[in-house]
């Protein structure tokens, strides 16, 4: 579905606010952050500080939500005084198991844990959010006299009233929907009781969590024996993993929280932590390590096993071997995830083709083959491509019931829409977002039909649904890199509210584009895409890396003139900066390529000769021989950017050693490498075998093959030892030395291949 395409109209900055940025970010100008600021309503310098150093933040203090918390406090310490049982009642996502570590921790210090202090959380996919019957008759059986939820409970008023009925009180600790009256409870701390424009009006669950210890440390200061700061690196998981809007309080909390998590991969704390950041070769310092690393792999354990319980055990526990262990099985869960998650892509994308869009307002769908819990991932997916409401069930689990989730797309409040039709559901909970729900079978097409005529009343005409990708900034590719990215950096977190800043980039075209499937931690392919591509423009024909999530190479406009809207990035593995894809369209200029091909002066044969370099500036050099056709039509659209474009073939004469020479040359750099110690780089030993990297990694494979122990690391390797070589070792050196063959066979092709058919052979891959 196509979407619409807005860049927000850049700001006149008052020269003293940008003075004031370029105080932030050393070697740039500035201007790039000063207008994102500007445009997300940081316009006084005074605001400044605050926003960007948490150091000048004053935290809000945890009474604000008034009498609730103190008849909470009040409440724990007659319950620590009398040795009563207490229960933490959690939730399954990353920030429920968070909110249930921080409580678990944070109460810790004031009840025995395993004792008088204990957690549940429900099982995702056999029971649903929030407290129930039959949870709260076991936690009866086992003399629990108070139950303290956190990220759920506001609204579970008949399940509240049936914990009262057996003597069990119950403390709720949530930010989701308020119910119409004040539940029967000790208290209940949610932000959504405070002022819209209080500090602590968009905490999440574990921020909540974190309010109510912290209530209790000013309380009872005596008796913690940890600081309260240990517990702010599992309130950013949450927070940040649970896309809250961070500002104010949650900001703050944030900033603070990525500083504590850092600490984990330098002198670890909490070692299930430090190894799930090692296994999504992650370093805590970014908030998207937590949205792309640490959260997706705590989400992925309730909706793979349902039961997400050993997931407080893997972030609080300071046992290192058992935390290696937990942190093993919740990478295998995400890597399933991402599997399951591709399935029902490819199944919801199937049965969209067969229902008419254009009257279609919200999208409901159901199947008994999807896997319930991906259902969320793939709504969201979906909502975002058509812009509309989306609602996918399963029915799996249970034949009788359908089970799913839901997700809005902007300005339409999905809490709302869904309770409309409330007389025909079982169970349902949420937010304006996202919410969860479950209803009869038999309701469903009753449902769809009231909740798409509900939507249909509110805002009229469908087509008026369609996406809007918004950017922020428009920059050249040239501007892409480190000072544009510490510029960026300064807005972190970034979440609701404060969204990751979008580029728009004009007039680009993508080169060297390729996709392959995604890794697990033990180098298995996982059945999910990703592409990865270089973007030009005529500011850098050279081009900068990127990656396109979830996509395949096909879709990637090739030699055309394309628009891009993407988001700045650091790899941590790579170390490198990359761009990751958002959106993509050609452009209005994507006839950039029309004509060149059918000039006969584009391209001059300079091979073999040599050639004055203070003549060249006209041209663009290939001057390695190429042994892909792909080689040549990169270095055409390099020479498409240039005013008047010109290609010279400028290689040299091959030289062609032959394979068992280069074999044994390889065979002695390995050598001299073990010997030394030294390292050497990829490109080194290329360049002097004259090999590409994929026929170099043969090599490597090769020396194995023969004993050589091989470290690599990143662009650069190392030999470690030499051991007995494999009894298999031939085939292996075969494969190489064949290669090599075919490498040196494409050098004399391309040598020797006429002008007139590279002319001929590049041009219609081209128009």
């Amino acid at each position: 579905m196509s979407s619409q395409w807005q860049l927000l109209t850049p700001a006149e900055i008052p020269q003293d606010f940008l003075e004031a940025i370029r105080s932030y970010t050393q070697n740039s100008s500035g201007e790039f952050a000063a207008q994102l600021l500007w445009q997300r309503g940081i316009q006084e310098i005074e605001q400044l500080p605050g926003f960007l150093n948490p150091d000048e933040y004053q935290p809000t203090s945890p009474f604000v939500f008034g009498e609730e918390m103190e008849r909470a406090v009040e409440r724990l310490s007659v319950a620590r005084d009398r040795a009563e049982r207490v229960i933490i009642w959690g939730d399954f996502d990353a920030d429920g198991i968070t909110s249930t570590s921080v409580l678990w921790e944070g109460l810790g210090q004031f009840f025995e844990q395993h004792q008088t202090l204990n957690y549940t959380i429900p099982n995702r996919l056999t029971e649903s959010h929030g407290l129930n019957i039959t949870g709260i008759d076991r936690a009866a059986e086992q003399g629990t006299t108070l139950i303290v939820t956190c990220d759920t409970g506001s609204t579970n008023l008949e399940e509240i009233d049936y914990a009262n009925s057996l003597g069990i009180e119950v403390i709720v600790t949530d930010h989701h929907t308020l119910p119409a009256e004040r539940p029967p409870v000790v208290a209940i701390i949610n932000p959504r009781y405070l002022p819209e424009e209080s500090p602590l009006f968009h905490l999440s669950g574990v921020a909540v969590a974190y309010k109510l210890v912290e209530a209790m440390y000013a309380t009872l200061p005596e008796i913690p024996q940890n600081p309260l700061e240990e517990l702010l690196d599992l309130v950013a998981i949450g927070l940040i993993a649970d896309l809250v809007q961070l500002s104010g309080d949650c900001r703050y909390l944030a900033q603070r929280g990525i500083v504590q998590l850092q600490k984990q991969t330098r002198n670890p704390t909490r070692p299930g932590v430090a190894k799930l950041l090692e296994l999504c070769q992650r370093t805590g310092d970014r908030p998207t390590d937590i949205s792309f690393g640490l959260g997706p792999r705590i989400n992925a354990v309730s909706r793979i096993h349902g039961d997400a319980s050993f997931c407080v055990e893997l972030l609080t526990s300071r046992d290192k071997k058992r935390c290696n262990e937990l942190a093993l099985e919740t990478e295998l869960a995400n890597t399933r995830r991402k599997e399951l998650q591709k399935n029902v892509v490819q199944s919801v994308g199937k049965k969209l083709q067969q229902i008419d869009l254009s009257t279609t307002s919200v999208i409901v769908l159901e199947d008994s083959q999807w896997s319930g819990g991906v259902l969320g991932l793939v709504a969201g997916q979906v909502a975002q491509e058509y812009g509309r409401p989306t609602i996918l069930l399963t029915t799996g689990i249970e034949g009788e019931l359908a089970r799913g989730s839901a997700r809005s797309v902007a300005r339409i409040d999905l809490y709302q829409l869904v309770k409309s039709q409330e007389h025909l559901l079982h169970r349902f909970g949420g937010h304006p977002f996202a919410a969860g729900l479950s209803l009869l079978v038999e309701n469903l097409p009753l449902f769809r039909d009231g909740i798409n005529q509900q939507l249909r009343s509110q805002i009229g005409d469908v087509a008026a649904m369609g996406t809007t990708v918004c950017a922020d900034l428009e920059v050249t590719v040239a501007a892409l890199g480190k000072e544009l990215f510490r510029e960026l950096k300064l807005l972190e977190p970034c979440g609701m509210g404060n969204p990751v800043p979008k580029l728009l980039i004009r007039d680009c075209w993508f080169s060297e584009v390729w996709n392959n499937n995604a890794k697990d931690f033990r180098g298995k392919k996982v059945q999910y895409i990703k592409t990865t591509f270089t973007v030009c423009d005529d500011s850098c024909p050279e081009g900068f890396p990127g990656i396109w999530w979830g996509h395949y190479k096909e879709e990637l406009p090739q030699d055309r003139g394309c628009d891009a809207i993407a988001q700045l990035d650091y790899n941590t593995y790579h170390q490198r900066y990359e761009v990751r894809l958002v959106a993509v369209r050609l452009s209005e200029e994507g006839s950039q390529f029309e004509g060149i091909g059918d000039r006969q002066d584009w391209i001059v044969d300079w091979r073999g000769e040599s050639y004055d370099r203070a003549e060249t500036s006209d041209y663009i050099l290939l001057e390695n021989c190429p042994v892909s056709w792909d080689e040549v039509h990169q270095s055409f659209r390099r020479a498409v950017a240039q005013k008047s474009p010109k290609l010279a073939l400028a290689y040299p004469s091959p030289a062609s050693p032959s394979p068992q020479t280069l074999w044994q040359t390889l065979v002695g750099i390995a050598k001299y490498l073990q010997r030394t110690g030294e390292m050497a780089t990829l490109a080194q030993i290329e360049e002097k075998l004259n090999l590409t990297p994929s026929t170099l990694k043969l090599g490597f494979n090769a020396l194995r093959a023969i004993g050589f122990e091989i470290e690599q690391e990143k662009d650069r390797v190392r030999i470690c030892g030499w051991n007995d070589p494999h009894a298999t070792s031939e085939p292996t050196i075969e494969k190489f030395l064949g290669a090599i063959a075919e490498e040196q066979f494409q050098h004399q092709y391309f040598y020797q291949v006429p002008v007139s058919t590279v002319q001929r052979l590049v041009s219609p891959n081209l128009f």
